[in-house]
């Protein structure tokens, strides 16, 4: 990998601060050749997602997770938009519905996931239930979890075997072939607001905006401490976070890309051998065709 990206991994064996990272860091690139880059990593994913599926040994699942606002939707529009579309899957994860409160916080997750040979792409993700909910507790309530009917039960040994669990999940699908890939588009607050702004003045993306996005902006500073706490405490040498820099989207698709083609080499896809047999029929087809 590039040292222009290695820099926006989170080693797990560090602590890691959102103060000590900035929002606006472009690795040297300019806009164009950011661009240019793009298209050319694109191409490269591609030519990878059909090593992938012809395998059928891997499956690669790819997390975004950010504040409103940060390009999660443009960035997976944009990074995937060359992908066949047969085998790669989005699902963006909004309240649980009834149903879903009736099983454990990753079992709609678990549904979710990508077979073999497929990439499943998470527009949210099982971390909104260290994220949103460590931000509102309340909605803990709601799992109907034994021994947690009061907020007040809701307390530090709750959240370590909430992180706990998240961890045995990701290393259990790692230990059967899925290669999960972690993004935390990190948006400043004041990039947010001309977003925001964007969206009221611009007709056309009145629709993105919500009322209650300003009320979650409002909490912004319990936000930036719930995603520290859930990046330190997952973030692991095999299944690390990747921290994007959003204020400039044509750099954070270009960094999505690249550490996504970089991953997706490491795995050393190789496109399926036939054995003698076949390759003898292979032959003797060929010339049956030519004899036609």
């Amino acid at each position: 990998m590039k040292n222009e990206f290695k820099s926006l991994i989170v080693q797990g064996d560090k602590k890691f601060s959102l103060k000590n990272v900035k929002t606006d860091y472009t690795g040297g690139y300019t806009k164009e050749k950011a661009k240019d880059a793009l298209i050319n990593s694109k191409i490269e994913i591609d030519h990878l997602q059909e090593k992938l599926y012809a395998s059928g040994t891997h499956s690669v699942l790819i997390l975004f997770q950010a504040m409103d606002a940060a390009g999660k939707d443009s960035a997976i529009e944009h990074v995937m938009s060359g992908l066949n579309p047969q085998g790669c899957q989005v699902f963006s994860f909004k309240v649980p519905t009834s149903e879903e409160y009736e099983h454990d916080f990753l079992w709609r997750h678990y549904k979710a996931l990508p077979e073999r040979g497929r990439i499943g792409i998470h527009n949210r993700s099982h971390y909104e239930n260290v994220l949103v909910c460590k931000v509102h507790p309340e909605y803990i309530l709601s799992e109907n979890i034994p021994g947690y009917a009061d907020v007040k039960k809701i307390n530090k040994d709750f959240w370590k075997q909430r992180y706990q669990s998240i961890r045995n999940f990701e290393e259990h699908l790692t230990a059967n072939g899925t290669v999960i890939i972690k993004f935390f588009l990190n948006v400043s607050r004041a990039e947010q607001k001309e977003r925001f702004l964007e969206r009221i003045d611009d007709p056309t993306k009145n629709w993105k905006f919500s009322s209650g996005d300003i009320k979650e902006r409002d909490l912004w500073d319990d936000y930036m401490k719930a995603y520290e706490d859930a990046i330190n405490e997952t973030s692991t040498e095999n299944i690390p976070w990747h921290i994007i820099p959003a204020d400039k989207k044509w750099f954070a698709r270009l960094a999505i890309s690249e550490i996504i083609e970089d991953k997706m080499k490491s795995l050393n896809l190789k496109f399926p051998v036939l054995d003698e047999e076949e390759q003898g029929k292979l032959s003797e087809t060929k010339i049956a065709l030519l004899g036609e």
